[in-house]
């Protein structure tokens, strides 16, 4: 026992002891692995990064390097860069530059090897706080290097190279040399390039030695933002900008408080030299392209990258365009003052692509501000977009859809909306209503598309509404605006079959390095063709009958809209071809930049520089019509069906109209309207000389509920009612000898439908007549019958019939007179209040014998005159009453396309038809 235990103990003793290692040493074990693993993947990450990084081209930085742009032929056009740049050295530079400009951009510039580890360390800090990018630490050293070598971006592989770079820099060349090349290069806007440029274009000093402390202060913020701080157009902005130079100079010890506040005493326009700058060429067009370079290229600069750039321009439709923005005599548009205004966008429909760009009148090409490229309420040309499309898009309306334009829209609005006629036409078709801009349909119609979904097709055509959407933005008069190039893109899909292509300049960059980058926009479907086919069909109902008149151009297919702001401030016109899109926004300003009202009669310039730029622009290049897709039907609608209905054989051809239904949902049944009764067939008449009597007979297929109204004329005498009778005879008692009867048959169901009448003549008292029993065959003409007449839409209906030889009628309208060829006639333009008094008169083809005239007589209803008001503009009602009371007598007068308020072609006195009032 003893034994055993024994050996158990012992063998208890051998059996090794291992201890557990605290978790806390794994943890740190195997972070210091991953740290590791992390610091070598980083480390050959950026020693690739510095092997790739481009070498440094002594020649690069001796040279201007200047940025070439290229039109769409391949031409260069311009050359940023390379004017109104004159070398220095270091020499040159007098102290109070050079204080002024290491102060704000690089404090420690003479003291770093070419980063500052203290301004990477809070840009660390920064960017973990706000995102990579978010501030950066770049010395002007690496500034040189990134304007000479690099693209503009904010990767980290270009901030590793950038940073390597400026070492380098650094040990090759002195601070003095590196900031000659520093100041050579930056763009001080004016067109000028390097400082010595700069101080020539605007303190008119050739030697900088002559610069005084707030010269340099103003030269030293100018690169920041060249534009913005230009001291010619925002001296207020120049001197904030100087402001904060001088603090900076103090802060750093550059000088003294005492010598920052003298310096601040000095007015800005007092500094600048008399010599304004000479302007670049195609300057609106270039804007465009260096915006769109910087934005897609991240900070890319056209004026100091030394870049390549292809655009589309189209060189002589720029020059035309920048032709009809000036002054000249030769400019076929006469412009009301010096300070109307005008920003324009030429755009290929079929790619996108911006052709040309006018940016304002008589421009000088000095960076002022293009207003083709601000913002604007865009008034009722946002009505195909926020209104007719979407109800196309989304509930397959056809171009017939009727809307009630009964009375103001007082739907969830401070004050009802109007039409700016203050007249209302009842129910009219969406194409009526687009056509003539009225503004209670197009409210309607949004409200029944419902706001998300007018939202979405708008923002699907490059329109981003920064602020709610309601329905002021159908009529274009809310804080959303929009630019003409952003509007030029959203009309431009519309030609394309529905296609939306972001409207662009530049196709492609190449850079010093040989690197290409593509910047063309994928086109994207924003809409079904057939929404896009029936709106243009609709837009050229505007240009060829509506309220765009003016801008139509012979030969050439154009759809387009019209669009004018709250008191005139903003007029438009944008419309299209097959092959170009136009968008044209002009206003007007005071003396100080303020807004004005266009002067009366000048709201039609934008039509007018649509139509000049359409015309020559257009010239020997071949356009044919919109094509329409298979998913559109067009078909013939009787009018005032509602809903639509099939035209009847017996609807007469004035009262069909042609429209435009989504495949599918055209409409299938006929419309009984106008439906008539068989007349009756030979009719006779027989003279009974024993009972000194008329006996009438005739014959009828279809007798069920069906009366017979027989009427009778004694000579040249009127026709009167003698008895209605359900059978098919009828005797004429106590008839008088030698005398001409003409005796009618009118057929009548319970409805009150009728037949067109037939008529029989008869001699009483002459032998060689007494034996006719059928229609005289005399030449002599009836008068028509059954003429009726009744107002509805603006427009009085007449409608006769005639039994007789071939005619024409003479149709008289309160004395003046025309000749028809139908038994019909449209009045268009009748006025409230108005009685108008009808005669129709036939006249016979071969003899010309006139008939008996017939007459009628309608009394157009008065309309009360409605409350007028604004959703988001109130009126002076007193102010604008005579103003209103001639846009009613507009609206109302001529035919049945003059509803929209807009002027005759000959009135200058004009005033838009789409005013948000």
């Amino acid at each position: 026992m003893v034994a055993n235990n024994q050996t158990r103990m012992g063998r208890k003793k051998q059996k090794p002891t291992t201890k557990k290692k605290p978790l806390w040493k794994k943890i740190m074990l195997s972070t210091l692995f991953l740290v590791l693993a992390i610091g070598i993947g980083i480390g050959v990450l950026f020693t690739y990064y510095i092997a790739t990084a481009p070498k440094i081209d002594a020649a690069k930085l001796s040279d201007p390097f200047s940025s070439q742009i290229l039109d769409k032929e391949g031409e260069v056009v311009a050359e940023p860069g390379t004017e109104k740049r004159t070398k220095i050295v270091y020499d040159d530079l007098p102290e109070v530059l050079v204080d002024a400009v290491t102060a704000t951009e690089d404090a420690r510039f003479f003291k770093h090897p070419g980063i500052d580890i203290r301004r990477i360390g809070g840009a660390i800090v920064a960017n973990f706080k706000h995102g990579f990018g978010s501030e950066g630490a770049s010395t002007i050293t690496q500034q040189v290097v990134e304007n000479y070598f690099l693209a503009k971006d904010k990767k980290i592989k270009l901030k590793v190279q950038e940073q390597w770079l400026a070492l380098k820099l650094e040990r090759k060349y002195s601070k003095e040399q590196i900031l000659e090349m520093y100041l050579n290069k930056i763009f001080y806007g004016n067109n000028a390039y390097g400082v010595a440029s700069a101080a020539k274009a605007y303190f008119g000093k050739t030697d900088l030695h002559d610069l005084t402390l707030p010269e340099a202060a103003i030269l030293a913020g100018l690169p920041q933002r060249p534009t913005a701080y230009n001291p010619y157009k925002n001296p207020e902005l120049t001197k904030e900008r100087m402001d904060t130079v001088l603090k900076l100079m103090v802060r750093h010890d550059k000088i003294s408080q005492k010598e920052a506040d003298e310096a601040r005493k000095v007015d800005i326009p007092s500094l600048l030299t008399d010599k304004v700058p000479e302007g670049a060429k195609y300057q609106g067009f270039i804007q465009q392209v260096k915006d769109e370079v910087s934005e897609k290229l991240d900070g890319a600069d056209i004026y100091t990258d030394g870049l390549k750039i292809y655009t589309t321009l189209d060189s002589d439709a720029q020059e035309y365009v920048e032709s009809l923005l000036t002054d000249s005599e030769q400019n076929p548009i006469q412009f009301p003052n010096d300070t109307m205004q005008a920003g324009m966008t030429v755009v290929d429909t079929k790619t996108g692509a911006i052709q040309a760009i006018g940016g304002r009148r008589n421009s000088e090409g000095k960076g002022e501000l293009n207003y083709a490229q601000q913002t604007f309420q865009p008034a009722s040309t946002a009505k195909p977009i926020m209104a007719y499309g979407p109800a196309i898009e989304y509930n397959k309306w056809s171009t017939y859809h009727q809307i009630n334009d009964d009375k103001p829209y007082d739907k969830n609005v401070k004050n009802p909306i109007n039409n700016v006629t203050r007249t209302y036409q009842g129910w009219v078709s969406a194409r009526y209503a687009l056509t003539h801009s009225l503004n209670v349909p197009a409210l309607k119609t949004f409200e029944e598309v419902g706001a998300n979904k007018v939202k979405e097709f708008a923002e699907g055509l490059g329109l981003h509404y920064e602020h709610p959407i309601g329905v002021g933005d159908v009529i274009g008069g809310t804080s959303n605006e929009f630019s003409p190039i952003e509007m030029a893109g959203a009309y431009q899909a519309f030609g394309n079959e529905g296609v939306y292509i972001e409207p662009y300049t530049v196709t492609k960059v190449e850079f010093p390095d040989g690197k290409v980058v593509d910047l063309t926009p994928e086109p994207k479907a924003a809409m079904s063709d057939y929404t896009a086919y029936m709106v243009t069909d609709m837009l050229k109902s505007v240009v060829q009958e509506g309220t765009g008149r003016s801008a139509n151009v012979a030969g050439i297919p154009i759809a387009g809209k019209t669009g004018t702001s709250d008191d005139s401030k903003d007029s438009w016109f944008i419309g299209y071809s097959p092959n170009y899109t136009i968008s044209v926004w002009t206003g007007n300003f005071d003396e100080n930049d303020k807004k004005l009202s266009i002067p009366s009669g000048y709201t039609k310039i934008a039509r007018d520089l649509f139509r000049n730029t359409m015309t020559e622009i257009s010239k020997d290049v071949e356009t044919p019509d919109f094509k329409m897709p298979s998913s559109v039907v067009k078909v013939g609608v009787e009018k005032g069906s509602n809903p639509p209905s099939l035209p009847s054989n017996q609807t007469p051809s004035s009262q069909i109209v042609t429209e435009l239904f989504v495949k599918g949902t055209e409409p299938k049944k006929e419309s009984v309207k106008y439906e008539q009764l068989d007349p009756v067939s030979g009719l006779k008449a027989t003279y009974n000389e024993d009972k000194q009597s008329i006996h009438v007979e005739w014959s009828y297929d279809k007798k069920e509920d069906i009366q017979f109204e027989v009427s009778a004329r004694i000579n040249d005498g009127k026709m009167q009612s003698l008895s209605t009778t359900d059978e098919l005879s009828l005797d004429i008692n106590q008839v008088e000898m030698d005398a001409e009867y003409e005796i009618q048959v009118v057929a009548i169901s319970n409805n009150n439908d009728k037949s067109e009448a037939r008529t029989v003549k008869l001699k009483i008292g002459n032998p060689e007549d007494e034996d006719e029993d059928t229609e005289d065959e005399d030449t002599n003409i009836p008068s028509v019958q059954n003429l009726n007449a009744h107002y509805k839409d603006t427009i009085i209906q007449v409608n006769w019939a005639y039994d007789g030889p071939p005619a024409k009628f003479e149709v008289s309208v309160n004395g003046q007179k025309e000749i028809k060829e139908s038994m019909g006639v449209d009045i268009k333009g009748a006025q409230p209040g108005e009685t108008y008094t009808i005669v129709v008169t036939a006249i016979g083809n071969e003899n010309g014998k006139r008939s008996e005239a017939n007459s009628v007589q309608v009394t157009v209803p008065m309309e009360e005159k409605p409350v007028t008001g604004d959703e988001d503009k109130k009126e002076d009602n007193n102010k604008n009453e005579e103003q209103e009371e001639s846009e009613k007598g507009e609206g109302n007068k001529g035919n049945e396309g003059n509803q929209g308020g807009e002027e005759s072609e000959e009135d200058n006195d004009e005033k838009d038809e789409d005013a948000n009032n």
